[in-house]
């Protein structure tokens, strides 16, 4: 129990991996508060110069949204690109965190994490949802082959 506590505190406190928003659309009008909409996010990757991913995700309105209570869906997409020269600051670990989000107010989070396909030379980042006693099926992944000859 005091492990959900201390994992609650550091997602509701602590978010060392943040997003850009690049743009949103409305998807259905509320009447009270904002639109439910499908929010467009850009992060990099803290380990890895050189990979920027877009994740696209649903964010509830209305009211509930707006202060904060509504739980977003589980639906997300993302797209990895290499936009440089593929530089990797530290060892990788199989299944490391590479961004959060909190898509509710208490137990729910969205998750990017790596692997790196050593076989192949890629980089593969998940895109999941969790919650404190069980997530949701729906992912997708986007692949960043690791090329070594970035045009300069």
């Amino acid at each position: 129990m005091m492990y959900y506590a201390a994992t609650f505190f550091v997602f509701l406190f602590v978010s060392p991996l943040f997003a850009e928003e690049i743009g949103s659309v409305s998807t259905a009008f509320k009447l009270v508060g904002p639109s439910d909409k499908i929010v467009i996010e850009a992060f990099d990757d803290p380990k890895v110069n050189g990979v920027t991913c877009h994740l696209s995700r649903a964010k509830k309105g209305g009211v509930s949204g707006a202060v904060g209570f509504a739980t977003d869906t589980s639906d997300a997409s993302i797209a990895c690109r290499q936009i440089g020269p593929i530089t990797i600051k530290e060892e990788l670990k199989d299944g490391d965190p590479v961004f959060n989000k909190r898509t509710s107010i208490l137990f729910k989070t969205m998750q990017v994490i790596r692997f790196f396909d050593k076989k192949r030379n890629v980089l593969i980042y998940l895109v999941y949802s969790d919650k404190l006693v069980d997530g949701s099926p729906k992912n997708s992944i986007s692949t960043v082959p690791i090329f070594n000859n970035w045009a300069k």
